[in-house]
């Protein structure tokens, strides 16, 4: 996520690197050079809009994956749990069990 954060930057930054120099250098005069960095920067945009959408798409999908994976073993957890503690209630049950009995040999 970070990186899709500095490729954008770095995008944003050469299009500015860009316009400037091309002002700079532009052998246009200056209606024909304003138009040409409109048209410039709109193409820019557009690019970078299109990077944004994909960018969103993919995280969208990622979390989607994340959610569908956590939920999944969330219930396997649960159902793991569920199983050990009855288990454990039917060991301690034996052992209550095996407890009353020696108690009642101990009470004749």
């Amino acid at each position: 996520m970070a990186k899709t954060g500095n490729v954008l930057l770095a995008l944003a930054a050469g299009v500015a690197v860009g316009v400037g120099v091309g002002i700079l250098f532009a052998p246009d005069e200056g209606k024909k050079t304003r138009k040409k960095i409109k048209d410039g920067l709109g193409q820019s945009a557009e690019k970078l809009k299109d990077q944004i959408d994909r960018l969103t798409h993919t995280v969208k999908e990622k979390s989607s994956e994340l959610k569908g994976s956590l939920e999944d073993k969330v219930d396997n957890l649960l159902s793991k749990s569920s199983y050990k503690a009855e288990d454990v209630i039917t060991f301690l049950e034996k052992k209550l069990a095996a407890l009353k009995q020696a108690n009642a040999k101990l009470q004749k």
